[in-house]
């Protein structure tokens, strides 16, 4: 009797089979890919563009009201630079701001304070079940745009004069002006900071030889900090000085001002991305067992030291991942700059795209930039899970 033919046998192999439908799938989104690649080859060669990178080094022609030097004679590639010097600012300053107000929110909803926890859910409620576009546009027209205007700026005053102005026009801001003493400065206070690394590994060394508390991360601090401040003290001349603000004729004549569109959109982005991390901290928080609590006041620790060094570092292990996803969410967010005016990296690309008409490349561009800030974030995030996660044996 004659057995199965090869072909018959090896269709039905379930491994076969599962080949065969990969290949299947693949084939169909090659050719997908390739039907719409060809369309706008096509329709870009209708309209006679070349796609490409050569328009980068056309002249802009348009200004950025914002961010590092620029003029509108400067090309394409400079305004892209500095649309992204733009998103990476308003993206760290909010990661920064969003990480403490999440943190306060969260120990104040679990707090014994009925007032405070009441304030800090309604808070979370609010800010995340609405749109962060309508928010944006909130915080822009109904907040920043209603401030006074230029001549009846809010002013904050200093012991020797006013230190920053509030208005329409933004918030005005003492300017940070380099010195010549500067980059020898930061030299000795980086060498600092390797001498005060050093200590502290010396002394964990000691603890873990001796058994001793050791207060490595507190002397080790206290030597780059004395290092730093002896080389501020010797240097010939100061190597950083503050300009302070100051109004001129029709608006600031100095000192850093912060765009409206800028408060805006790093206000709205701290608050709305702020109301998620609560969350995640909150449920880190309560990830840790009450017997852990219990236990560091039996030995007469306070409640802050007992959040500072029982719960905290025993919940990053469970805040960490989490709390990735929302400072990439917050970058990507950042886009949605484009409604109140900031000229981030996409608002730039989009007036880009309209000026060439290469918007396919353009969007391209944007997608690699932002997924290389994606990439570094999560590259950064996931050392720094690495290092607190717990080693089992």
């Amino acid at each position: 009797m004659r057995g199965p033919r090869p072909l018959t046998a090896a269709l039905r192999d379930e491994r076969v089979l599962a080949l065969l439908w990969q290949a299947a799938v693949a084939a169909l989104l090659v050719a997908l890919v390739a039907y719409g690649t060809l369309g706008v080859l096509a329709d870009m060669r209708a309209k006679n563009l070349v796609p490409g990178l050569g328009f980068l080094d056309q002249v802009a022609g348009f200004g950025i009201a914002e961010g590092p030097a620029y003029d509108e004679t400067d090309t394409y590639a400079r305004a892209f630079v500095v649309g992204l010097a733009n998103t990476v600012r308003v993206s760290v300053a909010g990661i920064a701001l969003a990480t403490v107000v999440g943190l306060v929110a969260a120990l104040s909803r679990l707090s014994g304070n009925p007032l405070a926890a009441g304030l800090a859910g309604a808070y979370i409620d609010v800010f995340r079940n609405t749109p962060l576009l309508v928010q944006l546009i909130f915080w822009y027209r109904g907040v920043v745009l209603r401030l006074p205007s230029v001549g009846d700026s809010i002013v904050v005053d200093g012991p020797a004069g006013p230190v920053a102005y509030l208005s329409q026009r933004g918030l005005a801001i003492p300017e940070a002006i380099a010195g010549a003493a500067l980059r020898p400065w930061l030299a000795v206070v980086l060498v600092g900071g390797v001498a005060g690394w050093g200590v502290r590994r010396w002394r964990l060394r000691e603890q873990a030889r001796t058994g001793q508390p050791a207060r490595g991360a507190a002397l080790g601090m206290a030597t780059w900090a004395a290092i730093a401040v002896g080389a501020w003290a010797l240097a010939p001349g100061a190597p950083l000085r503050l300009d302070a603000p100051a109004m001129g004729r029709f608006g600031y004549a100095s000192g850093t001002i912060l765009s409206p569109e800028f408060a805006a959109l790093l206000v709205g982005l701290t608050a709305y991305t702020g109301a998620f991390i609560a969350e995640v901290i909150r449920s880190g928080i309560q990830s840790v067992t009450r017997g852990q609590r219990e236990a560091a006041l039996a030995q007469g620790l306070s409640e802050a030291q007992v959040l500072r060094l029982v719960v905290l570092p025993q919940a990053l292990r469970v805040i960490v991942p989490p709390l990735t996803s929302q400072y990439l969410n917050l970058t990507k967010n950042s886009s949605l700059a484009l409604y109140i005016g900031y000229p981030d990296l996409f608002n730039v690309g989009n007036t880009i795209g309209n000026q060439t008409g290469q918007f396919v490349v353009v969007t391209m561009m944007i997608m690699a930039i932002y997924l290389g800030i994606s990439v570094l974030t999560s590259v950064l995030m996931n050392a720094y899970n690495r290092r607190i996660r717990l080693v089992e044996r």
